[in-house]
């Protein structure tokens, strides 16, 4: 790769003149392509999915109020307990437009997030329903995904070539067996890239999350734009990896590496570069400010355990 503009690239920049999402600039903090619209509206993520059902070398879920990353929330809610929280989370941020669902466990492994978003949707129509899922299920669960409200997609895909895929996420569960190596990488993507057109022939707008993990698939990033946004994906989110689990000995990217994967990927996509790797509990504009603490200082009770995978 080299580091200079393709003719791509710069008909990207070209179009940052005018509103990448129409529909969602100003309103979806991930779906605005400035630093301006990133902070102008607040979203809320609600950790009501208990399980996953692939287990990836870089993910490490636990509940506490100390770690600002991914797979960590709080406490874990139940349908019902959530609605609750959305009531809290618009009386103390008035600019709350978003509400997600994006773990602690895989929001398709289960149908805990599913029925949230009926309620959620059915109660405040007005608001953006924003799901992330690592995409096993997609395919199967698509319709249920729109019927439910859900109008925002994220997929994290951080392969598309079974080999690399199978040390990243070395087993999945996947139709009540257990897959390994390149057989559950193989299914994964497939079922990544068909969930993914699925969900955009539906009308959905998707964005990638991919986790830049060094030595791993730091030379594999414009491959995996390529294919996803000729599945139909309109976004994409270079992650930098933090070193913990199997891949706990692998150092983070440094800032060189994260501006080539990204350079890379911009080839294909338009790069999501505001990033503040959210909580599965957040809530606020991200970077900005964090409601999380004043929206968890209750007395909710919920048994903090999920599977696995």
């Amino acid at each position: 790769m080299t580091e200079g503009s393709s003719p791509s690239s710069q008909v990207l920049r070209t179009q940052l003149a005018t509103p990448a999402f129409p529909r969602l600039e100003g309103r979806h903090p991930c779906f605005s392509t400035t630093a301006e619209g990133h902070a102008r509206s607040a979203r809320l993520h609600l950790p009501v999915s208990p399980g996953c059902n692939i287990d990836c070398s870089f993910c490490k879920r636990d509940f506490n109020r100390r770690d600002q990353r991914p797979g960590v929330a709080t406490r874990l809610l139940t349908p019902d307990q959530a609605v609750g929280i959305v009531e809290r989370a618009l009386a103390l941020c008035p600019t709350l437009s978003v509400v997600g669902i994006a773990g602690p466990g895989d929001p398709l492994a289960t149908s805990h997030a599913l029925d949230t978003f009926r309620i959620v949707h059915d109660r405040w129509p007005e608001l953006i329903l924003c799901l992330s899922t690592n995409g096993l299920m997609l395919p199967q669960r698509i319709d249920e995904i729109a019927a439910v409200g859900v109008s925002t997609l994220t997929v994290t895909v951080n392969a598309v070539d079974p080999a690399i895929q199978a040390q990243i996420t070395p087993k999945i569960a996947w139709q009540r067996q257990r897959l390994d190596g390149v057989a559950a990488a193989e299914r994964l993507i497939e079922n990544q890239l068909n969930g993914i057109a699925r969900a955009a022939a539906l009308g959905m707008t998707i964005k990638i999350n991919t986790v830049l993990i060094p030595t791993v698939n730091d030379d594999h990033i414009e491959e995996v734009g390529a294919q996803v946004a000729a599945a139909g994906a309109r976004m994409i989110n270079i992650i930098p990896l933090i070193p913990q689990h199997r891949f706990a000995d692998l150092p983070a990217p440094s800032l060189m590496a994260r501006y080539v994967a990204r350079a890379d990927a911009e080839r294909h996509l338009r790069v999501f570069s505001h990033c503040q790797r959210c909580r599965a509990d957040a809530c606020g504009i991200p970077g900005v400010n964090d409601y999380t603490a004043l929206l968890y200082g209750d007395d909710i009770v919920a048994e903090p355990t999920f599977s696995h995978g």
